[in-house]
């Protein structure tokens, strides 16, 4: 399993335009085959870094899903939706492994 951290950077002025991108994702990305943990917008601190992050089997299952995502047509109409009002400015894209599992159980104090 490898995970996908997206890290983007936004237009402060359109967080909610974000958002909503965000959202449509949420519905996008579980059928075409990633385990989304969630999209992240800023809060406190910096206004324009926000970061999306999933799942997914390995980078081959990650180029079969991409090829279903750009099928997708609220996918498709997502992507333009972004295109069109430019709320992101920059998008990186990073493959991490989890190297810290099995982790203990939570302690409540």
């Amino acid at each position: 399993m490898i995970t996908c951290f997206i890290r983007y950077e936004i237009d402060p002025f359109k967080k909610e335009a974000f958002a909503e991108y965000a959202k449509a994702w949420g519905q996008v990305i579980p059928r075409n085959g990633a385990d989304l943990i969630g999209y992240f917008a800023p809060h406190e601190g910096s206004a324009t870094t926000a970061y999306g992050v999933y799942n997914i089997e390995s980078l081959a299952a990650y180029e079969a899903y991409r090829a279903r995502l750009a099928a997708d047509p609220l996918g498709k109409a997502n992507y333009d939706f972004s295109c069109r009002e430019r709320f992101i400015l920059r998008e990186d894209r990073i493959f991490l492994k989890n190297v810290s599992l099995p982790h203990g159980p939570k302690v409540t104090p």
